[in-house]
């Protein structure tokens, strides 16, 4: 089982950025794809956005997209999300997940970091 842990959170004003980093402990990055989640209070896991083994295939949900970049860099294990144009709806926890495709769906994802938690002030 990998071990994920996500970073970077934190506090913006609307239309700041940050970037959100997940780290692969103890696994191998490269031999998974890579899928980044949200999931806003009372309600379900959200599909941000998505990115396969080889880098070749990124995917956004609707919502994020043109705004948030998601890339990997395999030599250090880890996974990243640029959100720029920050809106307040974008606050959530954000989840890093593993999974054998760059699947919009969770259920598809097998290993999952615990979150972290952005909130972006009007």
């Amino acid at each position: 089982q990998m071990q994920l842990a996500e970073s970077g959170g934190g506090s913006v004003q609307a239309g700041g950025s940050l970037r959100l980093s997940c780290v692969a402990e103890g696994g191998i990055l490269s031999t998974v794809a890579v899928g980044w989640f949200r999931q806003m209070p009372g309600k379900g896991r959200e599909f941000v956005a998505s990115i396969s083994r080889n880098s070749a295939n990124t995917y956004y949900g609707d919502v994020v997209r043109g705004r948030f970049t998601i890339s990997r860099d395999d030599a250090a294990d880890t996974a990243y999300l640029q959100m720029d144009s920050l809106e307040p709806e974008d606050t959530a926890i954000y989840y890093c997940a593993a999974g054998p495709a760059p699947y919009n769906y969770y259920n598809y994802y097998t290993d999952w970091g615990r979150g972290t938690q952005v909130t972006v002030a009007s």
